[in-house]
């Protein structure tokens, strides 16, 4: 076992704080639904798409920055109005814009519009306006955001072998591990509770989302090396910026669209394919 140093738990106040202010406000805006969460969903992901345009860009925003922020945001209230085509028409938009764009890295810029879009659809329609859409959002948070709690203390307690010292050096296998256990098995306890399904469903779920909210992590990781980026930004205390808390989130719940979608044969019933078996 590696020593513990105590410079590394220097965050874990600054984390704890932002926790106690975010998750009561998204658990309260998850329960609403409708036009309310699509805004919340709008805002989350202007400002991802803010970060990643000054990260890839390495400069400051311009006005058809601005501009196309502005559009991610109106993409995610459509959605309440005219569904998923509302979204991804106003998304198509603001690529039309970049490809128009003077001299600038335009398939970076273009890639991360389609991935908060996809990504903004699928929040979306895993919320729906039906209660399972909440208890979805729950299970989904639950996974990913143990997933980080489990790996953070283990990674910290118990040090050992990194996982990808090229892409994330503080990042282990240990701290890997523990956090596919912990966000797992709290995700089960969510599983049992709020729904009829068998438990070894939920048991193949949590892991799953718990995995590719890993995976989520280290892509974004890789992204952020390639920019010579530490942190998207240092808007959340602890945890870095908007992208630094959606990275993991983000590839999730494309998961539990794709699972949804492939159970229910049906994308307007997400939450239902993915809980009800």
């Amino acid at each position: 076992m590696s020593k513990t140093n105590p410079r590394s738990w220097s965050d874990l106040a600054p984390r704890l704080l932002s926790a106690l202010v975010l998750l009561p406000l998204t658990a309260f805006i998850l329960y609403l639904g409708g036009i309310w969460f699509a805004a919340l969903v709008g805002l989350v992901f202007a400002g991802a798409y803010r970060e990643w345009e000054i990260m890839v860009n390495v400069k400051k925003l311009s006005r058809q920055g601005y501009l196309i922020i502005g559009l991610v945001a109106l993409s995610a209230i459509a959605f309440p109005i005219s569904g998923a085509i509302g979204t991804l028409i106003i998304i198509a938009v603001a690529c039309v814009l970049v490809l128009f764009s003077p001299s600038s890295p335009r398939l970076w810029r273009i890639g991360g519009l389609l991935f908060f879009g996809i990504v903004i659809v699928a929040i979306l329609s895993m919320r729906g306006d039906a209660s399972l859409g909440i208890i979805a959002g729950v299970f989904l948070a639950t996974c990913v955001w143990m997933t980080d709690t489990g790996a953070f203390f283990t990674g910290r307690i118990i040090g050992g072998a990194k996982l990808s010292p090229d892409i994330s050096p503080s990042k282990t296998w240990s701290g890997a591990f523990g956090g596919l256990i912990v966000g797992t098995l709290s995700g089960l306890i969510v599983w049992v509770f709020a729904t009829d399904s068998p438990v070894w469903i939920g048991v193949l779920l949590g892991g799953l989302l718990s995995l590719s909210g890993q995976i989520g992590d280290l892509i974004e990781s890789a992204i952020k090396r390639r920019f010579r980026v530490k942190d998207s930004s240092d808007l959340i205390p602890g945890h870095g910026g908007i992208m630094d808390r959606l990275d993991s989130l983000s590839i999730a719940v494309l998961v539990v669209f794709i699972v949804g979608a492939t159970h229910s044969n049906d994308i307007t019933k997400i939450a239902n394919g993915f809980l009800a078996w």
